[in-house]
């Protein structure tokens, strides 16, 4: 969350005179410009606090709006910006008066993007917003060109393709991209620029924490805001960049970019807009601006140079900087001026950001971001990032693939419980893979539960599943299959190893690629756009998989040794998925769904990658892990995971059962496959959690397993009520071995301590508790529950022996059920320390002392009592013997 910001009473003052200046249909103009922004607000600040700060401005609302957000839920907050709209102009302007001020204890940055953008711009904000809706006067040969321009760009963006299966004989479906399209989620970010894992990994396991952080941290960014003015860089900008993973829909969302500006929906300050795509770009060297804009649209040639004239409105988009093969400084002072000049085009590109070629012009470009972290982005005024598809899209999407609402729940159903395939499902190429193949799946099986078994869980069995389904919607004899998936295959082997994703006709013959071939139109697709054909994979992730495959296809030791020690090189990550793969094909069954169209696939290549697996794991078992030595240890874990083979991951852990992941951030995939290892191990000595952010969805991914564990601590993971559930389940459980657990720093309140309460109770009556270290510290506690909890700690027979409670709000009236503990025969250690006791309770926390006859160590450190009464428990230790009483 970024620091409070000061707003004195001058600048609100400032701001609403303004405001005042605006004539009521300027404001009603404002208020639409603003809506989503002003909807996503209110959303993010909560109803109250933007309730309360209007009325302290005088606007009064006559509907109570607290049962009305109980039962509207999500689309709330459109119907309170509704409301205040249909109010009238003293309203409205009252919602923006109270945002200025609520900026102060919330400057989060859509806020701060709204109120920059009325106060940096003023009141020539209600022209750019008409000029944006209506778009220049142009002169009459101009306008006629610009709508030649509009009609063919229509052409080529008012469709969106649906691909089927690959390998099938039917057409591609194809429909209006207004009816398909799924809004992306766009956050300002540069978190490409330090990346440890494997760039689809790494933004897919964050992509949930970003679900509930982007409001504080991230500025979430529409199409519309693209170019409207940046807070951070303090100006509307020209250039802009937005990062994305290989199939996440930069390119989509390009295509409707340009499609809405087609149509006079966006952006109609830009008179004209130039669409490239790098891997065209790609068989040019040396050309000039011009030569490039006339190759791709060459009906503008009689008025090329008068749309020049005039750059500032002129828009040049270019997708896929991480295809490009040419050199592009950003920091060069050697740039171009002149749109005839004969240059490289890394350089025009260049020039066209830098804003010397063609100044005042916009530029947008999208690129996958381990492209983007090793360039520098400096001159860009916003960078972003495509962050694909929250859980609401998902499902929209499985609807929209799915012929009934049936299948589509089932298939839905299926990947929601399975975190591997769910955590990919935030890119969309991956929704269209992995309904794909539960389409298959769900087509040719029965129904019966029996059959659900046959559905892939883990990444290796969806591309197994993928691949099979390709090869079954051909005739083709098996070896000629097998030949085709080995030369392929190396190729691919060749673009992972050397960050390649366009291989050209020499690729091609290099690795004996035979393309008159039918079936390899399944995997890969050709550039039609220049003289030069490239191919690329359908996806970067059927590339990866094909790569690991040819090892079990031609197995060369050598050959896979080099390839298993040179992505282990790789600290970006780049080899992460490569390495999974090869790790679940050496699972025979996972194996066998691809033998009968490819034949018998290496059992040696399956024993030298199990090998190699057992190599890895000192590196897991050493106690001393920095931060990049765990994520090492998780990507073993998912390599482990992807085998399947629990016997493997117990013979490899061998008795060495402590596992420590403090303060690294564990997302819900890593607590799956974390889950499969901790349950291969049996029998676990410690799992230390602390600060991993795991919350409710990691809780239920580790709850079979935790039973299992003698030393658990879930200190400061966010845990509340509704988790405590899952740790009630896990304590009455009949093997539970849990002897120490923490739960300190988290968000329980007192309704915990009935469940806790329960839990104790349950297993000593059974004569099973085996808990004898409680640490409850820094939760808030106190309420009527709470003496649930002080009964059954106090129970004769109750085994707990360290009790810290420690900070959890407890006060005087609370001291009188603090003496029943002396009850339990077992408690040694107590902590009541940081509480809000004062000397009127002092006596009953006395009487504790003197009546317990376990009691070892008392801490009492950091209440309100007086120094006498601190003194007076000092001398208590004079009375028993063995005991310490810490005060102070």
């Amino acid at each position: 969350m970024a620091e409070r910001r000061i707003v004195t009473e001058e600048d609100i003052e400032q701001f609403r005179l303004q405001l005042s200046e605006y004539e009521w249909h300027e404001i009603r103009m404002l208020y639409e410009y603003f809506k989503s922004d002003l909807v996503y607000l209110v959303k993010c600040l909560g109803r109250l606090t933007v309730l309360s700060e209007m009325h302290s401005q005088n606007i009064q609302f006559n509907t109570c709006y607290s049962s009305i957000e109980k039962t509207l839920g999500p689309v709330f907050s459109e119907i309170l910006i509704q409301d205040i709209m249909d109010m009238g102009k003293d309203a409205v302007v009252g919602l923006f008066q109270s945002l200025h001020v609520l900026q102060r204890d919330h400057p989060l940055p859509n806020l701060l993007g709204v109120l920059g953008e009325i106060c940096h711009i003023g009141h020539g904000l209600v022209g750019q917003i008409l000029l944006d809706e209506n778009g220049h006067h142009l002169h009459p040969d101009l306008k006629k060109i610009q709508d030649w321009h509009k009609q063919n760009l229509l052409g080529k963006t008012q469709n969106l393709i649906e691909n089927n299966a690959p390998g099938t004989v039917q057409t591609p479906q194809s429909f209006n991209i207004s009816e398909r399209y799924l809004d992306l989620i766009v956050v300002s970010s540069q978190q490409f620029r330090n990346r440890s894992q494997h760039e689809v990994l790494e933004t897919g396991g964050k992509h949930e924490h970003y679900l509930q952080k982007a409001q504080n941290r991230l500025e979430l960014i529409t199409p519309n805001k693209l170019f409207r003015w940046c807070h951070r860089s303090s100006s509307v900008p020209h250039s802009v960049i937005v990062g994305g993973v290989p199939g996440v829909g930069k390119t989509t969302l390009m295509q409707k970019f340009v499609f809405d500006w087609v149509n006079g929906k966006l952006y109609q300050r830009f008179a004209f807009i130039f669409f490239f795509k790098f891997r065209d770009l790609n068989i040019l060297k040396e050309v000039s601006l011009e030569s490039i804009i006339l190759k791709e649209y060459p009906y503008l040639g009689s008025q090329l140079g008068n749309i020049l004239e005039d750059p500032a409105k002129l828009l040049f988009i270019f997708d896929g900087l991480d295809e490009s093969i040419h050199t592009m400084d950003f920091k060069t002072t050697q740039l171009s001026s002149n749109a005839k000049s004969i240059q490289k085009v890394g350089l025009i590109v260049v020039s066209l950001v830098r804003q010397s070629l063609l100044s005042g012009c916009s530029v947008l470009i999208t690129s996958r971001p381990t492209k983007l972290a090793s360039i520098d982005i400096g001159v860009f005024k916003r960078v972003s990032e495509i962050m694909g598809f929250f859980p609401k899209e998902r499902q929209m999407y499985f609807d929209n693939f799915f012929e009934t609402k049936e299948l589509s729940e089932k298939a839905f159903c299926h990947v929601r419980q399975n975190d591997t395939l769910y955590t990919f499902c935030y890119i969309p190429s991956y929704c269209w893979i992995i309904c794909t193949v539960l389409s298959k799946c769900f087509k040719e099986q029965p129904t019966n539960n029996d059959q659900k078994l046959l559905l892939p869980k883990t990444v290796t069995q969806l591309f197994v599943t993928f691949i099979a389904n390709i090869l079954s919607n051909h005739n083709q004899d098996k070896c000629g299959a097998r030949e085709l998936m080995k030369s392929i295959g190396w190729m691919a082997e060749h673009g992972v190893m050397n960050h390649l994703l366009t291989f050209q006709a020499r690729h091609m013959e290099t690795f004996h690629v035979d393309t008159s071939l039918h079936l390899l139109s399944s995997f890969l697709t050709e550039s039609l756009q220049s003289s030069d054909v490239n191919f690329t994979f359908f996806h970067l992730t059927i590339q990866e998989f094909v790569a690991a495959l040819v090892h079990f296809l031609d197995y060369k030791p050598e050959r896979m040794q080099k390839s298993l020690d040179q992505a282990g090189t790789f600290t970006d990550g780049r080899a992460e998925i490569f390495l999974r793969f090869l790790s679940g094909l050496s699972d025979d069954s996972t194996r066998s769904l691809l033998m009968p169209y490819l034949g018998e696939l290496s059992t040696q290549a399956s024993k030298h990658v199990i090998s190699w697996l057992s190599r890895l794991t000192p590196l897991v078992m050493k106690q001393e892990r920095d931060h990049d030595d765990k994520r090492k240890a998780l990507n073993i874990f998912a390599y482990l995971f992807e085998t399947r083979n629990k016997k493997l991951v117990a013979e490899f852990f061998g008795s060495s059962k402590e596992f420590e992941f403090s303060e690294y951030h564990l997302t819900p995939l890593d607590c799956t496959v974390l889950s499969f290892v901790l349950e291969a191990c049996g029998e676990i000595e410690s799992l230390d959690l602390d600060t991993c952010f795991i919350q409710h969805e990691g809780l239920e991914k580790l709850a079979p397993v935790l039973h299992n564990i003698e030393d658990l601590s879930l200190t400061q993971n966010d845990l509340k009520d509704e988790d405590m559930q899952i740790i009630y389940c896990v304590l009455v459980n009949n093997t539970c071995r849990i002897k120490k657990l923490s739960l300190r720093n988290n968000s329980l309140t007192e309704r915990s301590c009935m469940l806790l309460a329960c839990a104790l109770s349950s297993n000593e009556s059974s004569g099973k508790q085996v808990l004898q270290e409680l640490d409850l510290s820094r939760n808030n506690l106190a309420g009527k529950h709470f003496c649930d909890l002080m009964t059954a700690l106090s129970s004769k027979t109750c085994r707990i022996t360290h009790l810290l409670l420690q900070q959890v709000k407890l006060t005087d009236e609370y001291s009188s059920l603090l003496v029943t503990l002396s009850n339990n025969r077992n408690l040694t250690h107590l902590n009541l320390g940081l509480n809000y006791f004062t000397d009127a309770g002092a006596r009953h926390i006395r009487d504790l002392i003197l009546k317990s006859t376990s009691l070892k160590e008392i801490r009492v450190d950091l209440n309100e009592f007086s120094k006498e009464t601190e003194d007076n428990f000092k001398r208590l230790e004079a009375h028993k013997t063995g005991l310490q009483v810490i005060t102070g």
